[in-house]
């Protein structure tokens, strides 16, 4: 009696493993099938692709590629095709020129397109008090303005900024210690 139920045992072994066995080959063909898909190219038509200054390669999609422009964050980039009336997902090299320049007008003037004024990158303008969005070389330069103007005024962030010191409460007696020497020097005998 012990035998039977070994081979009874034995037997279910085998069919599991048989069982074990073809789903492992078919795991392996969906693996296949699946870098097969990967492998094959995406279809773009324009290499590099340049939109406000920034030459983004044309692999990106849309949302990812916005990324790379200056001024232009995480929060605003999904926003701005979707406004634009585009795909997110759609490759950057398969843009027209017309969309290109659409994608660009958004960039420049969100709140046109009824973008809300908390996603902009400059809100209450000091000088004109307006609401208004600054990417590239604009964005760049009022930040430079900034610095100037609290260094005109004496501000303490603007004195740190003229001695080359963390601005933001950063701790220094172990940190930021490049470019000024400090040390003990031996006695002369």
């Amino acid at each position: 009696m012990g035998r039977k139920k070994g081979r009874v045992r034995d037997e279910k072994k085998e069919e599991e493993k048989k069982i074990l066995e073809e789903e492992k080959k078919r795991l392996e063909e969906l693996k296949k099938q699946a870098a097969a898909e990967k492998k094959k190219k995406v279809k773009v038509e324009r290499g590099i692709v340049r939109i406000l200054e920034t030459t983004i390669e044309g692999k990106f999609k849309l949302r990812h590629g916005l990324l790379r422009i200056k001024g232009v964050g995480q929060s605003l980039a999904p926003v701005i095709p979707l406004v634009a009336g585009l795909d997110p997902e759609m490759r950057i090299g398969n843009l027209t020129d017309e969309q290109i320049e659409k994608i660009e007008d958004v960039i420049k003037n969100p709140l046109k397109y009824g973008i809300p004024a908390f996603m902009l990158n400059r809100r209450k303008d000091p000088v004109t008090g307006e609401d208004m969005h600054l990417s590239e070389s604009d964005l760049t330069m009022g930040v430079r303005q900034d610095i100037e103007f609290l260094k005109k005024i004496r501000a303490y962030r603007g004195i740190r900024h003229e001695l080359g010191l963390p601005v933001r409460g950063q701790r220094t007696r172990s940190s930021f210690r490049k470019g000024r020497t400090v040390g003990v020097q031996r006695k002369k005998k």
